[in-house]
């Protein structure tokens, strides 16, 4: 019988081969050269965004569409717009038909920053960043993944600085927006490409976290694990493919586990577009692998600093409100 992990990771093989490649990625714009750099690959380097409105999972009112028409789309980013506008309220906000609360619920128009269009690929205007599973959404999980990895687990926990989740403590950017897979969020969804021979580096800039993705490297062994795992990349024609593996027990993408394993596509598609497609791979979390794709639209630079740890004052009253909590049951 084959295992899980033979399974997946012969489908991981399967989205390498060129044919799948071929028969999958939009052909660049007509009348559009792609630029190289002097070592002769094709040139990602800029400053580029992934803003969009477009949910990683497909709404209710799409089901059944990836593809909008363009009525379709006016119609879901006017009423998004709208939502944005709104002040929230003591029960949060609702934001493109999704609605933050909790945490979430102090931010507002000054914070969001999320554009205001959907995701557009292939001339059409995306519902869902996830392509695979054909329904838009995640595959379910496996029987036995570990309770703790639900997403949100550690938001209940107050009692060490520790305990609380790495964004909130300015260790990694929220939502997954460093990656991999680079995920569009509330605010700040910008990031730079510098290319090397030897080397890509994507700087992002919330909490001006830095990916190096080595070129044609090999990964080190498996008790070696880096907050943003272990990034190598090879050229495949026009597309810069990076394998990712060796992530912490701690990054947990929408509750992944150490064995998250995502395989990235970047392909400048015409001057102004990075196409971006991550498969998403880990089979004791997941029943499948899952994938989704957008594009990094060239947006003016540069990148500011993100100061976050500086005057991170959320950690001291998120911690100092809890003790108080605590002190005030213990005298009841």
């Amino acid at each position: 019988m084959t295992s899980p992990l033979l399974a997946s990771l012969s489908a991981a093989a399967l989205l390498l081969t060129p044919a799948f490649l071929q028969a999958q990625s939009p052909a660049p714009k007509s009348g559009w050269t792609v630029l190289h750099t002097p070592d002769g690959h094709p040139d990602l380097q800029g400053v580029w965004t992934n803003a969009t409105i477009t949910r990683m999972e497909r709404l209710p009112e799409f089901q059944g569409k990836l593809d909008l028409t363009d009525e379709e789309a006016a119609k879901f980013e006017g009423k998004d717009h709208d939502e944005a506008s709104e002040q929230p309220g003591k029960d949060g906000v609702t934001l493109g038909g999704v609605k933050f609360s909790g945490a979430n619920a102090g931010y507002n128009i000054l914070f969001i920053d999320r554009g205001s269009e959907l995701a557009r690929v292939d001339g059409k205007k995306r519902s869902s960043l996830i392509i695979d599973p054909p329904e838009g959404k995640v595959p379910p999980r496996v029987e036995h993944a570990g309770a703790m990895r639900q997403r949100g687990a550690e938001f209940g926990n107050y009692d060490s600085v520790k305990n609380r989740p790495i964004s909130e403590r300015c260790l990694l950017g929220f939502g997954s927006t460093s990656g991999p897979p680079m995920l569009p969020v509330l605010y700040n969804n910008n990031y730079q490409i510098v290319q090397t021979p030897e080397a890509v580096m994507i700087l992002v800039e919330m909490v001006h976290d830095a990916r190096v993705i080595r070129i044609n490297g090999t990964h080190p062994p498996a008790d070696v694990r880096l907050w943003l795992g272990d990034s190598i990349g090879h050229w495949q024609g026009d597309t810069l493919v990076v394998d990712t593996t060796n992530f912490t027990n701690k990054t947990r993408f929408y509750g992944s586990s150490e064995n998250l394993h995502t395989i990235e596509r970047f392909r400048r598609i015409d001057r102004n577009t990075v196409l971006y497609r991550v498969t998403i791979d880990d089979p004791t979390t997941w029943t499948k692998p899952w994938t989704m794709e957008y594009p990094f639209v060239a947006t003016p630079g540069p990148i500011y600093e993100y100061a976050c740890h500086e005057g991170n004052y959320a950690i001291e009253d998120i911690l100092g409100g809890a003790r108080k909590m605590d002190s005030e049951k213990a005298k009841q």
